[in-house]
């Protein structure tokens, strides 16, 4: 059979994007969330926008769905889908790493858990399913931030430890780093003595859709300066691509 058509898979990102943002996306925050070119960004709008499944706001140059969109369909992927698909690859991650497993998506301005492996040993845990977390101040959340095309109040962010990061400017830059990482850590800026390692899931066309960690002590996740071991982010990462690759991301 043949392949699926990677411009499609795109064009498909993009509607999505501007189907759950904010209202209107400009050209570079579309790009950056699907981690594309401008160049190929502007071309798979200017296609949309011909056939008037985009429109372009003349004055911001900014890009919202278009009146002969009528249905776009599914705006978010399906929750069971997201955790169906991750539960393959979320045990074996537990195990490789020995570390509890949590798989998060976006809802409502946080992380809500929809699948959580406990860490195998014989320590008392309780189910984190259904709960919902801060995304400035979490792993998980970092990598959702990071990708998310649209506007974030970086004002008035609750700090839960010394060591959440508050400042807008910080978090931007933390953030910049995750893009160019590809994956998150935190430490003790959510629970103290506690840190975590995530990596995004990432849907057709690229666009991410959740987020897969690991979550732990200090002393387990981290070495003596406080960087995760770089094996804990080789795994998470391999889990997160594995699970990508059943929703049908590209390599």
């Amino acid at each position: 059979m043949p392949g699926t058509v990677q411009s499609i898979e795109r064009a498909a990102a993009i509607l999505r994007i501007l189907a759950t943002g904010p209202g209107r996306l400009g050209l570079s925050e579309i790009a950056r969330a699907l981690d594309l070119a401008k160049g190929t960004t502007h071309g798979i709008l200017r296609t949309l926008q011909v056939v008037g499944f985009v429109e372009q706001d003349r004055v911001s140059g900014q890009y919202q769905l278009g009146g002969a969109l009528l249905h776009l369909g599914t705006s978010y992927l399906d929750i069971n889908e997201l955790r169906s698909r991750s539960i393959n690859w979320a045990d074996p991650l537990a195990a490789r790493s020995g570390e509890a497993v949590r798989i998060g998506t976006v809802l409502e301005g946080r992380v809500l858990v929809v699948h959580h492996v406990f860490r195998p040993d014989d320590t008392f845990q309780t189910l984190d399913v259904g709960a919902l977390l801060p995304l400035h101040a979490t792993a998980m959340g970092k990598v959702l931030l990071a990708y998310r095309a649209g506007s974030f109040d970086f004002s008035d962010l609750e700090a839960f430890t010394r060591l959440t990061i508050v400042e807008p400017r910080a978090l931007a830059t933390a953030l910049e780093g995750v893009r160019e990482a590809g994956w998150a850590t935190e430490v003790e800026e959510f629970l103290l003595g506690q840190a975590a390692v995530a990596a995004p899931i990432r849907g057709y066309g690229g666009l991410v859709v959740g987020a897969i960690g690991i979550s732990g002590p200090v002393e387990r996740i981290c070495d003596s300066h406080y960087r995760p071991h770089p094996r804990l982010v080789s795994y998470v990462r391999d889990a997160a691509r594995a699970v990508s690759r059943d929703l049908g991301a590209a390599r």
